[in-house]
């Protein structure tokens, strides 16, 4: 049983449909990504999935639970942290956490609740009222109000947006340990550094509609590769190697980074430039990242699934 099975999910918002049709699964144990442009519909999903929005067809089940038919078993076993910072200004942050363990029927829970704050540097603020914390701490605060009934999924919507290095570290440290406990983690983030660190699996959406579903792995061998940066301190690049570009938008007459399809490739890329005129300021091979993985297939014609 998938830890969340996504089924034709769509939904439109008057003439704008934001999903079109979104189906994958989140398997057990995962650290999966859930990557896209703004308004490719990620966080729109998200809603769906914590019982926020309502999808106009499809269906989405947390380990085996309806999100609709059976919220509460769904919410139960769902932990979301969200991109907005929403917070009631009027409790400190134990109590906070203290009234979300209600909501979820949790009485004596302040070890957890202790471990939590130690956690994620919020011990010091215990105490502290919300609407005195810096907008870090109370991203933290969400972080520990998403944790605190153990969910077995957990779902973090662009968590260390706007944060300090300080808090992105302490944040993946412990996300990281709940992972290695068992804990399914979904990821949306705009830092691909972070998703290809950490993410086992990802799908991409692209306006509403999943254009890649790989291992993080395989994304990077099967559609990045090699690239060669050139610099000229005179000429332009040869028409012939325009099609190798991997942003076809580039307007810099002096800076091209081009795809490789092996080593071989750098003599004829070369001997090429140097026919044209080109003369050379700068070459460096490097190894294609998520970040080019990213831009490729948001350009893409069709989409690329795969299961491995």
């Amino acid at each position: 049983m998938p830890a969340i099975d996504f089924r034709n999910v769509k939904k439109s918002f008057k003439a704008l449909q934001a999903l079109k049709g979104v189906t994958f699964t989140v398997e057990e144990g995962e650290f999966f990504g859930l990557l896209g442009p703004n308004g490719a519909g990620k966080t729109t999903l998200i809603s769906i999935l914590a019982g926020l929005a309502r999808a106009d067809e499809g269906s989405i089940d947390v380990r085996g639970h309806d999100v609709v038919h059976d919220y509460r078993n769904a919410r139960r076993n769902l932990g979301v942290v969200p991109q907005e910072l929403v917070f009631d200004p009027f409790f400190t942050v134990r109590e906070t956490l203290r009234i979300q363990s209600g909501y979820f029927g949790l009485r004596n829970n302040d070890a957890w609740i202790d471990e939590i704050m130690a956690n994620l540097d919020l011990t010091e603020k215990a105490d502290v009222n919300m609407r005195a914390l810096s907008g870090g701490m109370k991203r933290r605060v969400l972080v520990a109000q998403a944790l605190v009934h153990r969910p077995p999924v957990i779902v973090l919507d662009e968590p260390t947006a706007g944060v300090d290095v300080e808090l992105r570290q302490t944040l993946w440290k412990f996300i990281s340990r709940l992972n290695r406990e068992g804990h399914t983690i979904v990821l949306t983030t705009h830092y691909l550094e972070e998703a290809q660190a950490l993410c086992d699996r990802i799908a991409m959406l692209r306006r509403g509609e999943v254009v890649a579903l790989e291992r993080t792995n395989t994304l990077l061998r099967r559609f990045a590769g090699m690239q060669l940066f050139v610099r000229f301190s005179a000429g332009v690049l040869p028409a012939e190697l325009r099609a190798l570009e991997v942003d076809p938008s580039n307007v810099n007459a002096r800076e091209h980074l081009l795809r490789l399809a092996g080593y071989e490739d750098i003599e004829r890329i070369l001997a090429l430039c140097r026919e044209n005129g080109c003369t050379l300021d700068e070459i460096e091979v490097r190894k294609a990242d998520l970040e080019d993985v990213f831009v490729q297939m948001m350009r893409a014609p069709e989409a690329i699934e795969g299961l491995a």
